[in-house]
């Protein structure tokens, strides 16, 4: 990826992070699912970068952990936010969150959305 491809999957993951409802989660092969590239790695090392700045907690593994250092401070937020947990972790079968069509500035495939009255390609 380039710096400048890099930047704009960034971004796009980001956005989708910061629009994670209080309470939900998404792991991080949805996120890259929906947007439609980077796959689970590429949305962690977004995440292991950049991620302190956006609802972290939101985005978990698909078994609804997170890193060993990240645990503490994450149940405190699910705990906060009234997240479904099982034994500690996030019951993700219960908490799992999908952007509604529409609801983001990026959409699959990680660009804008296409102007009012045209179909995206």
């Amino acid at each position: 990826m380039t710096n400048d491809t890099h930047e704009q999957f960034a971004g796009a993951v980001l956005e989708v992070v910061d629009r994670i409802p209080p309470g939900r989660v998404m792991t991080y092969g949805d996120i890259a699912e929906y947007l439609e590239r980077g796959g689970p790695r590429g949305v962690g090392g977004v995440m292991a970068r950049d991620g302190a700045a956006v609802t972290w907690w939101r985005v978990v593994r698909v078994n609804g952990t997170l890193p060993a250092h990240l645990m503490v401070e994450a149940q405190t937020q699910w705990h906060h936010e009234g997240t479904p947990l099982r034994r500690g972790i996030v019951d993700v079968a219960a908490a799992r969150w999908w952007p509604d069509a529409g609801s983001l500035t990026v959409t699959p495939g990680g660009g804008p959305p296409p102007p009012l009255g045209t179909s995206s390609p």
